[in-house]
């Protein structure tokens, strides 16, 4: 007979940051649910990818207006001379949060290791910057966490972006953000800081 309860546990370790106890705890908590609120959580999960699309501009995953384009990558009022590169859709959320910036974005999809391990969205990074310099992008901003990984992403970047730069400004998050802490969790005073206060790289 399965054990469902270990199967979700198991399921639920693989989210990131969560561990087998804390995960055992949110199966409990479902079971202790109301039924409909089990239901509403099952359907939520299963139809996500009906709403939820990746923008083929920034690559975040969001709603879109169209089939291809998210709400910001459409929107006409944005400063199509800025583009900021992010690690991860939080982080994008969290400046969006600090309300400092109105440019555009591209989110890399993750970080690269010291140790070789990690992968970031290169190819796609390369054609949107083309995209993007066509229409009038003159600086771009690497606004990455401010860890060793985010370091050694930052310098994957930066050779990646060398032949594309032209006239381009490269430039990164000033240090209103202490070393070794992540984008995602900094808070709007911080992020408004580091943005207004980024610099040439």
């Amino acid at each position: 007979m399965r054990d469902r309860i270990e199967e979700l546990s198991a399921a639920f370790t693989k989210f990131p940051g969560i561990g087998p106890r804390q995960a055992k705890r949110f199966v409990y908590h479902l079971l202790s649910a109301a039924p409909q609120e089990r239901a509403r959580l099952a359907d939520l999960v299963l139809n996500l990818s009906n709403d939820i699309r990746q923008c083929t501009l920034c690559m975040r995953f969001a709603q879109t207006n169209s089939e291809t384009l998210c709400l910001y990558c459409a929107d006409t009022s944005r400063d199509n001379s800025l583009l900021m590169i992010v690690e991860k859709d939080q982080d994008l959320a969290a400046v969006e949060r600090a309300g400092a910036y109105k440019g555009r974005y591209f989110v890399l999809g993750g970080v690269l290791t010291l140790s070789g391990k990690g992968a970031i969205r290169e190819r796609d990074l390369v054609r949107v910057v083309e995209r993007r310099a066509a229409a009038g992008l003159s600086e771009i901003v690497l606004a990455l966490s401010a860890t060793s990984e985010g370091e050694h992403t930052a310098d994957r970047v930066r050779e990646i972006l060398t032949p594309l730069r032209g006239p381009m400004t490269l430039t990164e998050l000033g240090r209103g953000l202490s070393t070794g802490s992540e984008l995602e969790y900094a808070d709007s005073p911080t992020l408004s800081a580091a943005l207004r206060n980024r610099k040439e790289t």
